[in-house]
């Protein structure tokens, strides 16, 4: 994965959220689980390194951001949320 830059993490309530896991499946349930709290810019896909085990996945939270309570009930961002 590329490195953390510091506009990743520009203002306080951004951040970086780095999940390893054995497979797509629970690396996904768990970046839907931080969608369910707060926005969110997804991945939409995993990375495996040859030789290490599982898939890593990388989202980047924005807890600066409030979810009205439609998209908190079915997991998503708030599109029109600042």
């Amino acid at each position: 994965m590329k490195p953390i830059t510091d506009a990743h993490v520009a203002e306080p309530g951004m951040a970086v959220v780095e999940v390893a896991a054995a497979d797509d499946e629970t690396a996904f349930a768990v970046q839907e689980l931080l969608a369910a709290r707060c926005a969110i810019a997804p991945a939409d896909r995993t990375t495996g390194e040859p030789g290490m085990p599982g898939v890593r996945l990388r989202c980047f939270p924005d807890l600066r951001q409030e979810l009205d309570s439609e998209h908190q009930a079915k997991g998503e961002p708030d599109p029109v949320a600042d």
